[in-house]
């Protein structure tokens, strides 16, 4: 059941410039979307959207997510509003609700983020469909705001909304308002029937059902023709998540002592060494069960895993050889 749907995942890992000729790659070779994300601290995510955007003519370009935090609802709309005049109908808006200790790291407390996601949602959608919004909630306040044309052609933007949940109740709130979810990575397959379940009762909320919603789903992947190659080039990636978002990996059935033990070692942010030091705290079996890692046969059964759990379409988060991944998964 390998999907005729594909997407690339980027974060910091490469140049922009470097990531430009892996998006124009990927769209040649049949992949339908690039997602970027809000990268810690280290990169923003809509100045290489923007980049990708420009430089391809069919492939679609998402956020894959940025915080509903530190910019305001306001100024999200403006920032998607934007990208879609650069590629009018390529642009997904993906949203998330961050993470700790970043967030508070940087002054922001993440207080009810069910309510703060609820009212973003739906401020952001209004003002992209060129509604005028006053707005008085617990989170957002808008008084008399609509994006404001006068240079251009006033009308409403082709952009939907995803939601990046991780939580049961951020996935029932997701199948309620959103478009789509985007569904994260280094959980294992077994992970998404919860999350499908989940997503029915939001969608049940709002009149539909889960099949309504789009559900991409980030898989890391790492693919050598040689599998304990493969498979060490993903179990850093792993071990950082283990250590820095142990929220994600108990989802996702990782076992409570291993967490411990890799925690005990890792701190925020980490270090290479303290991530080279934990990583060999990881087994094989816990890598295989979080990734989609080894040879390309390998790798494209792992993701039909996720596929079986339903995801709609993979976003392949390319660890070693881009171009190799894009190869394996090319339609």
């Amino acid at each position: 059941m390998t999907s005729t749907r594909n997407a690339l995942y980027l974060q910091d890992a490469h140049t922009i410039t470097e990531a430009v000729g892996f998006t124009q790659y990927a769209e040649e070779h049949g992949f339908e979307a690039v997602w970027q994300a809000d990268s810690r601290l280290v990169r923003e995510a809509s100045v290489p959207m923007a980049a990708f955007a420009a430089t391809t003519s069919r492939i679609k370009v998402g956020a894959g997510v940025i915080d509903i935090w530190s910019r305001n609802a306001a100024r999200l709309a403006s920032m998607f509003s934007t990208l879609d005049d650069l590629a009018p109908g390529r642009i997904i808006c993906g949203l998330g609700a961050w993470w700790d200790p970043l967030a508070a790291k940087v002054g922001i407390s993440r207080a009810r983020p069910l309510g703060a996601m609820r009212e973003v949602t739906a401020v952001v959608r209004a003002l992209l469909a060129n509604e005028n919004v006053t707005f008085h909630g617990e989170h957002v306040h808008l008084d008399d705001v609509e994006l404001d044309y006068v240079y251009q052609e006033r009308r409403p933007k082709d952009v939907p909304i995803y939601i990046g949940a991780t939580g049961m109740k951020m996935m029932e709130l997701t199948g309620e308002i959103a478009d789509g979810v985007v569904l994260n990575y280094l959980v294992s397959p077994d992970y998404n029937s919860r999350a499908m379940e989940a997503l029915e009762r939001g969608a049940a909320k709002a009149g539909r059902s889960v099949d309504d919603l789009d559900r991409p789903q980030l898989v890391v992947c790492s693919v050598h023709e040689d599998r304990a190659t493969a498979l060490d080039m993903a179990r850093n990636m792993v071990t950082q998540y283990l250590g820095q978002q142990p929220h994600i990996m108990k989802a996702s059935g990782v076992p409570d002592s291993l967490l411990e033990d890799v925690g005990n070692v890792l701190t925020w942010p980490a270090t290479a060494e303290q991530v080279e030091a934990a990583s060999r705290l990881v087994p094989d079996d816990i890598v295989q069960m979080l990734t989609a890692s080894g040879t390309p046969a390998e790798a494209r059964e792992a993701v039909d895993g996720y596929l079986a759990n339903g995801a709609t379409c993979p976003i392949l988060y390319p660890l070693g050889d881009v171009h190799a991944m894009i190869d394996a998964f090319a339609v």
